[in-house]
């Protein structure tokens, strides 16, 4: 596989990015128009669910991999 200094970097910029993914989807979640959205429909919208996933899988490969010897 790969050294395990380059798979605790990967593992960090994977951190990062689920970081950021979930923070770009709590914006667009407070957003007029998803307001809006949640409001009739009781729901997030599809975007801010995709962000929220592929921010909290990014994060936990991250983890995993900046975690693991």
């Amino acid at each position: 596989m790969g050294s395990s200094s380059t798979m605790k970097i990967i593992g960090l910029v994977l951190l990062i990015v689920g970081i950021g993914l979930a923070f770009w989807g709590y914006q667009i979640s407070e957003s007029v128009g998803s307001q809006i959205t949640q409001t009739v429909t009781g729901s997030y919208t599809d975007k801010v669910m995709l962000l929220f996933i592929g921010g909290a899988a990014s994060f936990i490969a991250g983890l995993f991999l900046f975690i693991k010897k």
